[in-house]
């Protein structure tokens, strides 16, 4: 599965982190998905210039006011130094003051209010973005072929589909306009820092190198005990997951001991990894306090001599103390957002690998699908191998007549579900066709192609809802009376109506509120509601009861009436009456024929067949 970096949070006194708080993941192709993701800004130019404006006018609003600020201290200040100097004492001019305050008073609010502009035009621009970006993801996942999901864990798209989508998500919304205020802020600090005192200005740039080495130095340090933080919570993760979900396992066998162990070793060197990484990532905060304050008291001891020297007054050196807090913060953002970035376009550069990824053939048929499918299927010297593998089908040939069931049995790897697969057009054959009612099933589009086709598989899959919804999930529109007519063929309406809701019994995750069985019933009644022309059946009875399992055969035999189907068999004594059984092998059909046939003839299938008799006995 694609795990999603997120760095440690901030802790008390680490206002939005810093450079080196963790590993930053960090893409590949850093200007190819870099230039790809800004092709998402374009629509949004117009926006985003305003957005701009707003953020210019916020921040500037904001720097002014120190300087503003500074006005009503030398106000404040006039008498006390005229009296030092000996001259006549003079009042305060609280009217100035007052009006300095409204001022003030009113620059903050606009400051506040165009902030809130940008934040709220720019949440529009990153959600209407990433509205885009999922549903070209969703409409993406729809056009992949079944060998994509089968290559990779559901977890990894998953991860890919929500969190990197997230992550672009929330940099888009915040990082975006606080790159934009901190770059102001700077520019506009170095500015009104410069208009009090280029020399007090020099005294500030000269902390900076200090503090670059001090934050360069510490997050070297602290990077690879953050790396292996992350992999001995990884190691942890795994171990917890392990032991939750086979714990019926480990009870039996007795491990609880050890489990415990190899629990307490692991954390244990999390423990010491994760204390030496926030420890040492920690000491940046106070060493960079440390270089500020040292900044503070030569900017107050030159701060003062100018003062005495009638260069500049006191006022302006609150202001520089203000203005040089001010220039530390958004550099540290900076460095931040450099990072949140590059972490970003790593996301987006998994979210662009997904978008990429090769999808299933073209439709080159146009045919539409039969209005009366009989059932025929034809293979003819069909040929397939797996990508990067051997051939796992070499010339295979079948005919089977409509109505006919055919049973496909053989060791596991043998090619059974490959040849389902094949005949849903879930995967492309190198060689050969394969024809339904005499219709190369490439001719037609793969939507009508499966609508030919109903499925009971033995992993039964229902989804969170109501049991009449799943039910009705075989066949749009369907009525209520179809539902239970349906529920009814596939010997489910009786426990269906036990429940105390009845259909409207909501499933719950994985629908473990029901058995085994039961799950079973459903998916068999939706497949009775679809009424497909072909069925394909993948023996559902090898982890239920007898009585159970009688229950659902008669439900199948109703479903499987008038109807080609294809049963994938596990338990040969269910196959006994199919009008045809393939017996699969390394992806050939090396044996065809009834029950008895092959039983008479002695050979693979009489092995198999033998075998499950003596082990049953």
């Amino acid at each position: 599965m694609s795990k999603k970096h997120t760095p440690p949070p901030a802790g008390p006194g680490h206002p939005g982190g810093h450079p080196g708080r963790g590993p930053v993941e960090k893409a590949k192709d850093f200007k190819g998905t870099m230039k790809r993701l800004i092709k998402y800004l374009k629509p949004e130019n117009n926006m985003l210039i305003l957005v701009f404006i707003m953020a210019i006018l916020s921040t500037v609003f904001t720097i002014v006011a120190p300087k503003i600020m500074a006005r009503a201290t030398n106000i404040l200040a006039e008498p006390t130094l005229a009296k030092m100097s000996g001259q006549p004492a003079m009042p305060i001019d609280f009217t100035a003051i007052y009006r300095i305050l409204m001022l003030l008073g009113g620059l903050y609010l606009l400051s506040s209010l165009f902030s809130y502009a940008q934040q709220y035009l720019m949440s529009g621009v990153a959600q209407r973005i990433v509205y885009k970006m999922r549903e070209q993801i969703n409409e993406k996942l729809s056009r992949l072929p079944l060998k994509y999901f089968d290559g990779r864990t559901h977890g990894e798209t998953l991860s890919r589909a929500t969190n990197d989508v997230d992550n672009i998500s929330n940099t888009l919304q915040q990082s975006i306009t606080q790159f934009i205020t901190s770059l102001v802020t700077v520019i506009g600090v170095i500015i009104m820092m410069l208009t009090i005192s280029p020399w007090m200005t020099l005294i500030t740039f000269l902390t900076l190198p200090l503090s670059v080495i001090v934050v360069t130095m510490i997050a070297k340090r602290s990077q690879g005990y953050f790396v292996g933080q992350q992999k001995k919570l990884g190691e942890l993760n795994g171990h917890v997951e392990e032991m939750y979900t086979g714990h019926n396992v480990v009870k039996a066998f007795g491990r609880e001991e050890r489990s415990i162990h190899d629990f307490d070793e692991i954390n244990e060197k999390l423990y010491h990894t994760g204390w030496k990484a926030q420890f040492i990532s920690g000491l940046i905060m106070p060493l960079m306090q440390f270089i500020g304050n040292l900044g503070y008291v030569l900017i107050c001891i030159v701060g003062g001599v100018l003062v005495t020297k009638e260069r500049i007054l006191v006022g302006d050196i609150l202001a520089f103390i203000q203005y040089s807090r001010q220039f530390t913060q958004p550099i540290t953002q900076l460095a931040n957002i450099a990072n949140v970035i590059q972490s970003t376009v790593a996301s987006a550069e998994r979210v662009f690998e997904l978008l990429d990824e090769e999808e299933e053939v073209k439709e080159v048929g146009s045919n539409a699908a039969q209005e009366e499918v009989q059932g025929a299927v034809t293979f003819e010297h069909v040929k397939f191998g797996y990508e990067g593998g051997q051939t796992l089908i070499s010339d295979m040939n079948l005919d089977v007549l409509p109505g006919q069931t055919v049973a496909i049995v053989g060791p596991t790897g043998a090619g059974k579900t490959t040849l389902i697969n094949l005949l849903m057009r879930f995967y492309e054959i190198q060689g050969g066709e394969i024809r339904i009612d005499g219709v190369n099933i490439t001719d037609m589009p793969r939507g009508a192609l499966r609508e030919m086709f109903g499925m009971v598989l033995q992993d039964t899959w229902l989804f969170n809802g109501t049991i009449r919804d799943n039910i009705a999930y075989g066949r749009e529109g369907a009525t209520e009376a179809e539902i239970r007519q349906a529920a009814i063929a596939a010997r489910a309406d009786h426990f269906i109506r036990t429940l105390p809701d009845g259909y409207d019994t909501v499933l719950n995750e994985e629908a473990s509120n029901i058995s085994q069985g039961q799950k079973q019933l459903l998916t068999i009644a939706r497949a009775i509601l679809a009424d497909p022309s072909i069925l394909i059946l993948d023996e559902a009875t090898s982890s239920v009861d007898t009585r159970t399992e009688i229950a659902i055969q008669q439900a199948m035999n109703e479903l499987m009436k008038d109807r080609t189907s294809f049963v994938i068999a596990h338990r040969l004594s269910t196959i006994r009456d199919a009008d045809v059984i393939l017996v699969m092998n390394h992806g050939d059909v090396i044996e065809k024929g009834t029950h008895v046939e092959l039983l008479a003839q002695g050979g693979f299938y009489a092995d198999l067949y033998n075998s499950q008799f003596s082990e049953a006995g």
